[in-house]
């Protein structure tokens, strides 16, 4: 198996774990906090997406997906935000929250064209690749490789919250 073929499996499982969490879910459901300051399904969703975008783009130095597609506007935001959920208050992921809860069917197409993205990209990578710098504002400097690794495990942990946030409202 080489680099890229094990990025590749990687996002996938990400995919997977994204649809298989946002199956049948309801506007009400993916806004549903188990407590006032919880995040709920939808952004946790839009979050690890968002991050995935930004993250991929910037080390591509190709536009995010969230741009070309126009994907703020189609979620309910505001046009020219480039917002990925960072350091959100619990005001502001409410807000969030009821936005791209509206339309599961759209957040569900944003994960899917940023996977999409990301496929194209990770799927080019020689595994000397990984080894390329590409942020140098860090101590270490974070490598292409490193940066996938951040990004991997971010978004399992933000869709392993999101699913049970979803089992918490199956056994209700």
């Amino acid at each position: 198996m080489t680099s890229a073929e094990l990025l590749a499996d990687a996002f996938g499982r990400i995919r997977e774990s994204v649809v298989n969490t946002l199956d049948a879910m309801s506007p009400a459901q993916l806004e549903y906090r188990v407590d006032s300051d919880a995040n709920p399904v939808g952004w946790l969703i839009w979050h690890l997406t968002r991050i995935q975008d930004d993250h991929v783009a910037g080390a591509f130095g190709v536009p995010q997906v969230w741009e070309t597609g126009a994907w703020a506007s189609r979620l309910g935001m505001p046009e020219d935000t480039l917002d990925t959920g960072y350091g959100h208050t619990s005001g502001h992921v409410a807000s969030v929250a009821r936005s791209v809860s509206a339309s599961p069917s759209r957040l569900l197409e944003y994960h899917d064209a940023t996977y999409a993205q990301t496929l194209k990209y990770v799927s080019e990578l020689t595994d000397s690749d990984l080894s390329r710098v590409i942020d140098t504002s860090w101590t270490p400097p974070v490598t292409l490789g490193v940066r996938f690794v951040s990004v991997i495990n971010d978004d399992m942990q933000h869709v392993g919250q999101a699913a049970f946030v979803r089992g918490i409202l199956l056994r209700q």
